[in-house]
C-alpha cells in the first residue's frame, strides 16, 4: 500500500520542524490502517517483540512488559497496548514510514504503534525526540503544553510522567490526521473509542551517547595507544599543580582522535546504522548462489530492503546495519541506500562484476534484502 502524505515539507521545516508542535488535518487522505488490532496483540505475544501493557484504574497505574500469554483479564476502558518498532515485523506497516523520507535517513528511528481502549494512555510526559502520531481506526484526544521546564515523577518504575499542564493544542484526531510534536513539548492522549496510533519517532542521540559509543570503537580497533610525553617539562610553582598547557595536551590527545576524519566517520557509520531493536533476520535456506541472485533480478524479480535495516551513506562510504560494504561500484552502493525495492537497472553494470554479485549474495544471505513474492 503507497501513502501520500499531504504536506509542504518546506514550509513544515521552515515553521515547525523542531520548533513548534501542530495538528496536520487529513494529513493521510482515506486513511486505511496497516495493521488490525488483532495482529497488533499478536506481535506482543512474540519474544523478540518489545511491548508493553499500560493500565490505570483509580488513579494507579500499571505496567506489564511483553510477551504477552493472553489479554482476558482486561477491561473495556483505561488500557493501553503499545508496540515498538512494529515496520520490524509487519512489512504493510514499514510503507508508513516511506512519506516521512523527506527528512534525512539517518535521524528516523522506528514505528510505534499503540491499540487503546477508551480512557487508554500513557498519562501525561514528554520525550526527547520529534514524533509524529498517525491517528488510525478510532478516535483520540491529545493534548500539548508549551515547552518548560518541568519535574518528572514515575507513578510506576517504568513509566515517566510531568505534572497537568495547560494545553496550547486540544484536538480530537480521526483517522489520517498526525500530531507533530518536538522534542520537550508536554503532551498526553487518552482514547475515546477504541483506537490505533502509529508514531514515526525520530533518534536523537545524547552526547553521552556519542562518547560511549566512541569509546567502544576505540577501545575495540586498539586505537590510541600513543603515550603522553613532555621532553619540554614546563615549569610550576607546586608539584602538586597539573599547569594550564598540560591540561590542554592531555585534552588535545583525546580530541584528535575524534578528529581524525576517517577514524571517526568510520564510527559514525557503524554506530548510527545499528538498530535499536531486534530485527526479523530469516537467512534464506538454503544460502543463494551469486548466480542465482544475477538470474532472478535479470528476470525481473525485485530485492527488497528488510523493515527497519538501516543503510546509510557518509561521503562515498556505504554502512549496513553496523558494517561499512566495500566496493569501487559506486552507483549501485548508492541504490543500495537509496531505494527500499531494487530492479537489475538499478545496479548498472555492477551485477557483470562477480566480486560485487558476490558481496550482493552475502547481503541477500545475511537476511538484509529478499526477494519479494
Amino acid at each position: 500500500m503507497d501513502y501520500h502524505l499531504e504536506l509542504d515539507w518546506a514550509d513544515f521545516i521552515q515553521r515547525y520542524w523542531q520548533k513548534r508542535p501542530v495538528v496536520l488535518k487529513r494529513g493521510f487522505k482515506n486513511f486505511i490502517d496497516p495493521i488490525s488490532p488483532d495482529e497488533l496483540a499478536g506481535l506482543a505475544m512474540e519474544t523478540e517483540v518489545d511491548s508493553r501493557l499500560v493500565s490505570h484504574l483509580d488513579g494507579k497505574w500499571q505496567v506489564a512488559h511483553g510477551p504477552f500469554e493472553s489479554y482476558d483479564h482486561l477491561g473495556e476502558s483505561n488500557w493501553s497496548l503499545l508496540v515498538q518498532a512494529v515496520n520490524h515485523w509487519h512489512e504493510p506497516t514499514s510503507a508508513l514510514m516511506q512519506p516521512f523520507r523527506a527528512l534525512p535517513d539517518w535521524r528516523i528511528d522506528d514505528l510505534m504503534i499503540s491499540f487503546s481502549v477508551p480512557g487508554g494512555g500513557v498519562g501525561p510526559h514528554f520525550d526527547q525526540y520529534d514524533v509524529f502520531i498517525i491517528q488510525g481506526v478510532g478516535r483520540r484526544r491529545w493534548r500539548v503544553g508549551e515547552k518548560t521546564p518541568m519535574k518528572q515523577h514515575c507513578p510506576h518504575p517504568d513509566l515517566l510522567q510531568v505534572p497537568p499542564f495547560d494545553a496550547i493544542i486540544d484536538e480530537e484526531l480521526e483517522p489520517g490526521d498526525i500530531l507533530y510534536i518536538p522534542p520537550g513539548f508536554p503532551h498526553e492522549g487518552y482514547a475515546l473509542e477504541n483506537a490505533m496510533n502509529y508514531s514515526v519517532g525520530f533518534r536523537a542521540p545524547s552526547g553521552r551517547e556519542l562518547i560511549s559509543g566512541f569509546a567502544d570503537f576505540v577501545l575495540q580497533r586498539e586505537l590510541g595507544s600513543q603515550r603522553y610525553g613532555d621532553a619540554e617539562l614546563p615549569e610550576r610553582q607546586h608539584c602538586a599543580d597539573i599547569v594550564p598547557q598540560e591540561v590542554d595536551k592531555l585534552r588535545a590527545m583525546m580530541v584528535d582522535m575524534i578528529n581524525q576524519p576517517e577514524q571517526f566517520n568510520q564510527w559514525l557509520g557503524e554506530f548510527i546504522t545499528q538498530s535499536r531493536h531486534e530485527l526479523d533476520i530469516a537467512p534464506p535456506e538454503p544460502p543463494y548462489q551469486p548466480d542465482e541472485i544475477y538470474d532472478a533480478l535479470r528476470q525481473g524479480d525485485n530485492l527488497v530492503r528488510l523493515g527497519g535495516l538501516r543503510v546509510l551513506r557518509i561521503d562515498e562510504e556505504v554502512f549496513v546495519n553496523g558494517e561499512r560494504i566495500d566496493s569501487p561500484h559506486r552507483p549501485a552502493l548508492q541504490a543500495l541506500a537509496n531505494h527500499i525495492r531494487l530492479t537489475d537497472a538499478m545496479f548498472g553494470d555492477a551485477l557483470e562484476d562477480p566480486s560485487f554479485l558476490a558481496m550482493l549474495a552475502a547481503l541477500v544471505n545475511s537476511g538484509y534484502w529478499y526477494f519479494a513474492d
